[in-house]
């Protein structure tokens, strides 16, 4: 076998309580952290692409990668010696309502596998059923998978805190599936993610914990959780822990570094035109990650408004612009459930301050940054809320218009450097004029800069990404496998995506806005959490 030298730590299974049942039924657990769960055997797995980086960072070769058995390991029909299969049990907050136990229903972990120190756990997502799946069938189909797989590795080349993909794996089977949830399903063909990440663990785990008044294994997960994934960072607390009963003091400061990560991770979505779209408490990484691609987006017309998901079409609660506040309202219930076994919980809310002040610190970073000033003054923001209102109200594709900003001439600014950014003629003409006079403002306040000429474009190179995984872009590659079985879209997406903040020779066609055809279209313009 090639993966010889591959070795797994488990500490999840080997320290953490099991559910006795080992039958694979749907039920409720308790007192427990994890099921036995087994992947279920598909017809025919083949790789449709894998991720070279992933691979490496895990101690895997281009030889591994075609080896037989380990296809067949990431297609659910195999385990390596030394993996572990199960599913964990947490709950979670779903558009604001608490729905109790959740749990992994269609994600089966391989284990922890340990590469140079470091450790990584594997899932398959799209493996089959859990104890955990209620009443779907834990399978995923190729559109959803395809979008996980581009977008994790999207994400990590932005800069963006994320969990990556190994690998994506057609199953040879067929998933029924009613994508619009309108009463029509179809066949569509099944597919296999392996994630990766140091850590999958959720505020949602801990929640179901309060929930049942488990607070002896509350306890013991915290601690757990604290030593070994934030082993880096217990350290620089000065306290110790005692693993099966943490202080206080630790379990505060330990919830104010999730904030402060949270706060970070949400300043990050907000640079990059990110829309998770379903920020449920279980969707939500406990260390600080992108975790659960669904129905997200990029932003295409500016719109602070906009969701990806059909779900959350009329109340909107997961928007662009709400991200920011979703991510401390997780935090606040997140605090709810540790505060059952503080004694009181002024150190849970100055942890939640500590999320306004970083958010806003990091939110004013990356604006500056993105505008390329060499810092941010406090008169900035009525500057930049202006020409947020003009791209929301003349149509404006904010990735194109950040590209063509750091083309300006400041000496001589035009309107006819950013005009390619508008959508439509009549937007251009209605409040061209509007635009003109904030650019002429706006390259004022860049003159005031101590910025060189070439280090503001350094700058807002930096933070402003020229290629973005746009959904139309997602869909072309969807479509184009699905109906011709042809990988190239994907794999030439994947190779784009590595460098979105360097232009590419030949990729010019990625650098354009939306095309019209792509406005209504299906997996275009918004998606459902049908996967």
């Amino acid at each position: 076998m090639v993966m010889r030298n591959l070795s797994y730590d488990n500490r999840f299974t080997s320290e953490l309580p099991q559910d006795p049942i080992t039958d694979n039924h749907a039920r409720q657990v308790n007192d427990a952290l994890w099921s036995f769960a087994q992947p279920t055997p598909v017809k025919n797995p083949q790789i449709l692409a894998y991720s070279p980086d992933v691979a490496t960072m895990l101690g895997l070769t281009t030889d591994d990668m075609q080896d037989l058995e380990l296809v067949q390991t990431l297609g659910g029909n195999a385990v390596l010696e030394g993996m572990t299969t199960y599913a964990t049990r947490y709950g979670g907050h779903q558009f604001g309502n608490w729905a109790g136990q959740l749990g992994d229903g269609r994600a089966i972990y391989l284990g922890e596998l340990m590469h140079e120190g470091k450790r990584f756990e594997l899932q398959l997502k799209g493996a089959g059923e859990t104890p955990y799946s209620r009443s779907a069938d834990g399978r995923a189909v190729l559109r959803s998978s395809l979008r996980e797989f581009l977008c994790s590795e999207a994400m990590h080349y932005l800069g963006v805190p994320t969990t990556r993909a190994l690998s994506l794996v057609s199953t040879g089977d067929l998933v029924r599936r009613d994508m619009f949830y309108n009463g029509n399903p179809e066949m569509e063909p099944g597919a296999i993610v392996c994630r990766v990440a140091p850590s999958f663990t959720r505020p949602g785990h801990f929640e179901l914990m309060a929930s049942k008044g488990e607070s002896e294994l509350l306890k013991r997960f915290i601690g757990f959780t604290i030593d070994r994934d934030f082993s880096e960072w217990l350290p620089t607390t000065g306290l110790t822990l005692d693993q099966d009963n943490p202080s206080p003091e630790l379990i505060e400061a330990w919830f104010e570094e999730i904030c402060e990560r949270t706060a970070i991770l949400m300043a990050h979505w907000m640079r990059v035109g990110f829309v998770h779209g379903v920020m449920n408490t279980d969707n939500l990484s406990i260390i600080g990650l992108t975790i659960d691609f669904g129905p997200y987006g990029w932003i295409d017309n500016f719109d602070p408004s906009w969701t990806p998901n059909t779900t959350d079409a009329q109340g909107k609660r997961y928007c662009y612009g709400r991200q920011p506040d979703i991510g401390r309202w997780n935090m606040e219930r997140l605090a709810d459930a540790l505060a059952t076994i503080l004694p009181n919980t002024k150190g849970l809310a100055d942890a939640i301050a500590h999320f306004d002040n970083t958010y806003m610190k990091h939110l004013t970073q990356s604006l500056a940054g993105k505008f390329g000033l060499a810092g941010w003054q406090d008169s900035d923001g009525e500057m930049v809320n202006r020409i947020f209102e003009l791209m929301s109200r003349a149509e404006v594709d904010m990735t194109l218009f950040f590209t063509k900003l750091a083309a300006l001439d400041i000496a001589d600014p035009s309107i006819a450097v950013i005009s390619e950014a508008f959508y439509t003629e009549e937007g251009l003409k209605q409040f061209g004029d509007d635009v003109q006079q904030w650019l002429t403002t706006y390259a004022k306040r860049v003159q005031q800069s101590t910025l060189s000429a070439e280090a503001r474009l350094d700058t807002m190179r930096t933070h402003n990404p020229r290629y973005v995984l746009r959904n139309y872009m997602a869909q072309e590659a969807i479509d184009l496998l699905t109906e011709k079985g042809d990988n190239s879209r994907l794999l030439t997406l994947l190779e784009l995506l590595k460098n979105p903040y360097t232009k590419q020779e030949g990729m010019e066609q990625f650098e354009q806005k939306r095309p019209d055809w792509a406005r209504e279209k299906a997996g275009c313009s918004m998606l459902s959490c049908s996967s």
